[in-house]
């Protein structure tokens, strides 16, 4: 049994790729079970899958004191290349493939609109969010301001303008609550809202902006509304990576 164990092991670990994939499709199968078994549907399987990591991330970061969450079991490694930035990168713009271009273009204007108010309004409010909790420097306040906007625009922003580690820290777990409302949200306001179309969907992923919030919270409404709201999401995040540390941290300057 102990010769057994060991082979097991060292398959997994030599494959850590695969065994990450198995790991993350097991978590969200445990999810998706919980969220129509217990919670009803009333929760998104999604939300409780990303609670689930965070809560394997801390338990694997106690366990070895590292710093890479779960990755730092050697049996788990392979979550370290999954969740880097080429796997989530492929995932955003993959979503873009469903999108029939006669439906983008309905919500033009509109679409466009969403965009930038949004992304304006969510820096600012997570700029003044932090400067409430003390953080009045131009450099803090527009990194936790870029995430707000998302949790991708966040560690961005605070990279280019040269934000302490804690800092950056706080502008990803504001975009992650951030996403994780907006899974719950979604399917509760979608009918009083009237998101039942695809141009509808645009609009919402421009004002929402979190393209795994979105996608998830559509995904509970209706499936065939996660590409048109991720797609203009996906420019949310793209447009906030442009803007956040360049003309909104310079609107912040002379001030703070």
């Amino acid at each position: 049994m102990e010769q057994f164990t060991k082979i097991l092991t060292s398959n997994f670990t030599s494959n850590a790729l695969i065994t990450a994939f198995v790991v993350v499709g097991i978590v969200c199968w445990v999810a998706a079970w919980l969220s129509t078994h217990v919670f009803r549907g009333k929760i998104h399987s999604s939300a409780i899958a990303i609670a689930a990591g965070l809560l394997l991330a801390w338990l694997g970061g106690e366990l070895t004191g590292g710093k890479k969450g779960l990755s730092d079991i050697t049996l788990f490694s392979g979550i370290a290349l999954m969740g880097g930035g080429m796997f989530r990168d492929f995932a955003i713009i993959a979503t873009a493939f469903g999108v029939k271009l006669d439906e983008l273009k309905k919500a033009g204007l509109a679409g466009a609109l969403a965009l930038v108010v949004s992304t304006v309004l969510s820096f600012y409010l997570g700029a003044m969010v932090a400067w409430a909790f003390g953080y009045t420097d131009a450099v803090s306040m527009a990194t936790i301001g870029g995430g707000a906007v998302t949790f991708i625009v966040g560690p961005v922003t605070g990279a280019a303008l040269g934000a302490s580690s804690d800092v950056i820290a706080l502008s990803i777990a504001a975009g992650v609550i951030k996403s994780i409302a907006i899974m719950i949200v979604t399917p509760l306001v979608a009918k009083p809202a009237g998101l039942n179309s695809p141009a509808a969907a645009i609009v919402y992923g421009g004002l929402m902006g979190s393209t795994s919030g979105v996608a998830a919270g559509l995904a509970a409404t209706d499936p065939k509304l996660v590409p048109y709201g991720a797609m203009t999401a996906t420019f949310y995040t793209g447009l906030g990576c442009l803007l956040a540390p360049s003309a909104l941290y310079l609107s912040l300057s002379p001030f703070f």
